[in-house]
């Protein structure tokens, strides 16, 4: 009996399975045509699923053309102009997804709006180790994973609106994502990205040359676009091919004057009390304001100092050194005997430089002036804009097509500006008659010696420029968005 182990045996079984199925020559290509069948299958219902997994995208339902995305691939709370377009959809009935980080307490309007879901995410910083270059690609990259597992997690929205900047990965990424699932891209220009960049790396870095390149290929691929002034618009038809609409930034109905007792209460409760705190002892004293206990009435102090305020993201386009020079030069006009009152200097915001302009903070030699960089709640901010005497503002534009928001707030305010010259600041500041334009600390301390020498009086310049905005405070935001915003959302497709 031979054993099924004999190897002579099971040499015998291999030559005939190779004369059988390898000796003859057509049996090569028939185990190819079974390869490719398979793979042919494979594919077939790969594309199948795909098929039905992008139907799934873009399956519409009775509330898609009621629900909009709005992305900003940076801090929410600190995304104003976000925040009034969030806003304005919520109050005419849309359901509005807010993407974008969660650094700050966005304002309490859009906290409250029961149609409004904030989907919060994380900031990506990038490999810490290595070029910058690549720290800059693994940043890119893990942004683009993380943006595109948020919008097509999310129930399909007839529109996606993006602020840029920034923009990059987020104008391809939302472009992507529009395409496969049927929604309307649009753009909010506030700037190009490519010249921020300038600002650190200069003009010739390889990255700048790439973010030029990426925001002129993908920004002409939305279906609509808006931007901040007429000179952006006519920038981005001329050399981009960019129809756009502009849409100026006009004050939320929040900025307003802040009426006395209110003021009163910030100076006494707010986190400034180390500044606003007043060496008399009577009970709710400011340096600012007085409450009577007799008769609870509140008045300003006729002694009180000037309330100077300015805010920014503490970025290379604000330079603030030119802020302290000038009020160096003011305490030396005090000092030498000009009758100018003391000044309260208060820099709100938060951003990379701030630790670096504290210490010069510290190190300057005042006495007539007070400067504090606090970080206000978002309702705390527009009641001190309202409190304070004047505004200042240090905005440069790094593509000279873009305005400062922080003017416009202060604006709506009636707070008069001080504002550094930049190409197309004359859309939003009439030197004259609003506020004053400045182009270096020398003349910006002038200006605050000229404005302030009859303070508190309203008889002077100061109250003929806080007159003036007072009686031409123009289009509202929301009739503002009304206008030129939705139409665009409620166009046929």
């Amino acid at each position: 009996m031979t054993s099924a182990r004999d190897p002579h045996t099971a040499a015998n079984r291999a030559s005939a399975f190779y004369q059988t199925n390898m000796a003859s020559p057509g049996s090569g290509s028939a185990r190819l045509s079974v390869l490719a069948g398979l793979i042919a299958g494979l594919f077939a219902v790969f594309c199948a699923l795909l098929s039905l997994w992008l139907r799934g995208l873009r399956r519409r339902d009775a509330g898609t053309e009621r629900r909009v995305c709005a992305l900003v691939l940076g801090d929410i709370g600190r995304s104003p102009r976000m925040q009034y377009h969030v806003l304005s959809l919520s109050k005419h009935g849309y359901d509005v997804t807010f993407v974008g980080f969660l650094d700050s307490k966005p304002h309490q309007d859009v906290l409250r709006r029961d149609n409004v879901h904030i989907v919060p995410i994380a900031e990506v910083k990038g490999v810490a180790v290595g070029p910058k270059l690549v720290t800059y690609v693994t940043k890119v990259t893990v942004q683009c994973l993380q943006l595109l597992s948020v919008l097509l997690r999310m129930k399909l929205q007839s529109h996606v609106l993006l602020q840029n900047p920034p923009g990059l990965p987020g104008i391809a990424v939302a472009w992507f994502v529009c395409v496969l699932r049927g929604s309307r891209f649009v753009i909010d220009w506030h700037n190009y990205g490519f010249t921020i960049m300038t600002l650190s790396l200069g003009r010739r870095h390889p990255l700048v040359r790439l973010a030029e390149w990426y925001e002129h290929f993908f920004g002409p691929l939305a279906d609509h676009n808006l931007c901040v002034t007429d000179a952006m618009k006519n920038d981005l038809q001329k050399n981009w091919g960019i129809g756009a609409t502009t849409l100026y930034d006009r004050p939320a109905s929040i900025f307003r004057e802040t009426p006395l007792r209110l003021q009163h209460e910030l100076f006494v409760w707010t986190g400034l009390s180390c500044v606003f705190r007043s060496d008399d002892v009577a009970a709710e004293t400011t340096i600012f304001s007085l409450r009577d206990v007799t008769d609870d009435s509140v008045t300003l102090r006729s002694e009180r100092p000037a309330l100077l305020i300015s805010s920014t993201s503490w970025t290379e386009d604000e330079d603030f050194s030119v802020l302290l020079e000038a009020l160096e030069e003011y305490e030396g006009f005090i000092r030498d005997g000009a009758s100018l009152p003391r000044l309260v200097c208060v820099i709100t915001g938060k951003g990379p430089q701030k630790e670096h302009y504290r210490k010069m903070i510290d190190s300057l030699n005042l006495e007539h002036v007070q400067i504090c960089t606090p970080w206000l709640e978002a309702e705390d901010y527009p009641v001190l804009l309202g409190s304070a005497d004047l505004g200042v503002c240090l905005h440069k534009s790094s593509s000279g097509l873009d305005l400062p928001m922080k003017v416009v707030d202060m604006f709506g305010c009636c707070l008069p500006v001080l504002a550094v010259h930049f190409h197309c600041l004359h859309e939003l500041v009439k030197h004259e008659e609003n506020g004053l334009i400045f182009r270096d600390a020398p003349e910006l301390a002038e200006q605050l010696k000229s404005l302030l020498s009859e303070f508190p009086s309203s008889a002077g310049r100061l109250g003929s420029f806080r007159r003036n905005l007072r009686t031409s405070r123009g289009r509202s935001w929301d009739d503002n968005w009304d206008q030129n915003v939705l139409p665009l959302l409620v166009a046929p497709r």
